[in-house]
């Protein structure tokens, strides 16, 4: 393995020991449940939005190592983005883990550490189930998103 990948697996497993922004925001401006059938991860995020802007984010729930790490990576990147850089930064995620060749300049900064998730396909859906339970969210979807 090398030096970089390293780095990446100890950064993914900081924030699954430690995951940031873990909790609840009371009075949220949404909220979105997440259920992964397959590994048996769920995931609650709650968001508050100003002027077009993700001023907070937590997320609740239990899963896998790669689920609780990814949303916990996700609630870092995500606080301070307009609206309208989400998609754009999910769409770059998603290539990333999924070995896309699309390519993108967005710079993914620690969220690039995932990439050997596209070494396990099975994964995947464990480390985008929190970006699709965020998506449900600003879309103001009150049914439990399901990566099946």
């Amino acid at each position: 393995m090398s030096d970089l990948e390293d780095l990446y697996q100890e950064l993914i497993l900081d924030h699954s020991r430690h995951p940031r922004n873990f909790g609840h925001i009371e009075k949220p401006t949404c909220e979105a449940q997440g259920y992964n059938p397959l590994c048996g991860d769920k995931i609650n995020l709650s968001i508050k939005i100003q002027d077009g802007v993700i001023n907070d984010v937590k997320f609740e729930g239990s899963g896998c190592a790669i689920s609780t790490a990814a949303a916990s990576m996700l609630t870092e990147e995500m606080k301070g983005k307009k609206i309208n850089e989400v998609d754009p930064i999910f769409q770059a995620f998603h290539s990333l883990v999924t070995g896309s060749d699309k390519k993108t300049d967005i710079d993914l900064g620690k969220l690039a550490s995932m990439e050997g998730v596209k070494e396990f396909p099975m994964r995947v859906k464990c480390a985008t189930l929190s970006w699709h339970t965020l998506k449900a969210a600003l879309e103001k979807k009150e049914e439990i998103v399901s990566t099946e």
